[in-house]
């Protein structure tokens, strides 16, 4: 009994020596077993294994038609109608840029024409042919220096512009002749969606406001929770029936009543701790099919809510801030590693996963990333970081191939009246 008694001390005194700091008997053994174990759990948990999925399952797209009318409003785009043949057909140059983010911006598609913007703000207007039909610039010499940054925005004869050093003014299209011009508290950082008489724009303070098309006076703001840096993002906005929702710097979706600016609902996509990494954090533009609103981030996050009460309806693991493309009950994603995801619009399902970087050695990979993608006829087009265009079957998801169309960043693809752009440094271009 007393030998029992004797060992249970000295166990408890030796376990006593090992957890204190001040001896060195076991205390740097445990304290490294300890840290390998964290290292272990925190490699676990922050890694994310992206590879190809079910790639046997073949599409049929032939029954879906293209969408022939773009429901901008909602960034509905769908499939649309390109074959896909990639021939230069014409070019519509401007001055070189000094900020290559310029790239992000969209220029206005009109029926025999573009419209576009320079580096100094000066908007241009092109026919159909890459001719400069007028050019016309609102900006004072200090402001032309600051390289302002613009949105458009077409109603009927007009045309509708927020910028990035806090202008925004409108132009008769015919003309370029100006209409009327006002300034906001802060630059905008947002695409512009209309409805009616109105229009809707967020600035870099989470502010969405409200102006009227006629003169632009200011019918309403509203603020939503701000960050502390700037975000690199642009937010992003859709309207549906008496309602505009809109993204935010910290990953609020919003809801607002169109008439009285009052919220609707507000779903926090983000933990607070998000509000100090605003200008790492990137979530795609929200797009919707009338019944539903979609959208990812950088997060490893891709939602599904309910247009009308903002209720979730599923989340999956995709990591991407491009737009999402909607075909029929499908979804279209590419993920910043540059995997295709076809998901089931209804379920989240993640039907199929493709590589659609698989033709880059590895260390390229890792430099580059995806800018964004359209789906024409029967193939995807995704431009990339480094200048090229991966052509991939819709059918299987396989690349067909891959096309140098700048030396340095482009755009986005854009399809227009069963042709393709591209905005590379110094010039739109046009496919067939």
């Amino acid at each position: 009994m007393n030998r029992l008694i004797f060992i249970f001390i000295l166990f408890v005194g030796l376990n006593n020596c090992s957890l204190n700091d001040n001896s060195r008997i076991w205390n740097d053994k445990e304290k490294k077993i300890n840290s390998e174990k964290i290292i272990v759990k925190i490699d676990e948990k922050d890694k994310k294994i992206v590879s190809e999925f079910n790639q046997e399952l073949k599409l049929d797209l032939s029954s879906i038609k293209s969408n022939n009318k773009i429901t901008d409003n909602q960034n509905n785009f769908g499939s649309q109608n390109y074959k896909g043949n990639l021939n230069k057909i014409a070019n519509f140059k401007f001055s070189k840029l000094e900020e290559v983010n310029q790239l992000n911006f969209k220029p206005i598609f009109l029926n025999n024409g573009i419209i576009f913007f320079d580096k100094k703000g000066s908007i241009i207007k092109y026919d159909d042919n890459g001719k400069v039909k007028w050019k016309k610039n609102y900006y004072s010499k200090s402001e032309k220096k600051l390289n302002p940054k613009l949105n458009f925005l077409s109603d009927d004869q007009n045309l509708l512009v927020t910028d990035s050093i806090a202008k925004y003014y409108s132009i008769n299209i015919d003309t370029g002749e100006l209409n009327w011009s006002k300034n906001n508290t802060y630059p905008f950082n947002s695409d512009i969606k209309k409805y009616k008489d109105k229009i809707f724009v967020v600035d870099y303070k989470n502010t969405l406001r409200c102006y009227k098309i006629e003169d632009g006076s200011e019918c309403w703001n509203l603020q939503t929770e701000d960050s502390f840096t700037i975000s690199n993002i642009k937010y992003s906005l859709i309207t549906f029936k008496e309602n505009v929702i809109f993204s935010n710097s910290i990953g609020d979706i919003t809801a607002v009543d169109i008439e009285t600016g009052l919220i609707t609902w507000q779903l926090p996509t983000q933990s607070s701790s998000i509000i100090n990494e605003a200008y790492n954090f990137q979530i795609s533009k929200l797009v919707s099919d009338g019944n539903s609103i979609f959208f990812s981030n950088n997060k490893n996050e891709f939602y599904s809510i309910d247009l009308k009460t903002g209720t979730t309806n599923w989340i999956n693991d995709v990591n991407s801030n491009l737009l999402p493309i909607l075909v029929g009950n499908l979804i279209f994603t590419i993920s910043n590693e540059g995997y295709l995801y076809l998901i089931d619009k209804n379920k989240g399902n993640i039907l199929r996963v493709t590589d659609l970087f698989l033709n880059y050695k590895d260390k390229k990979r890792k430099t580059i990333y995806p800018v964004g993608f359209v789906v024409g006829n029967k193939s995807l087009y995704l431009t990339n970081s480094d200048g090229k265009m991966i052509v991939a079957s819709i059918e299987d998801g396989k690349v067909i191939k891959i096309e140098k169309l700048s030396g340095g960043l482009i755009s986005e693809p854009f399809i227009f009246n069963n042709n393709l752009y591209v905005v590379r440094n110094g010039s739109i271009v046009k496919y067939d």
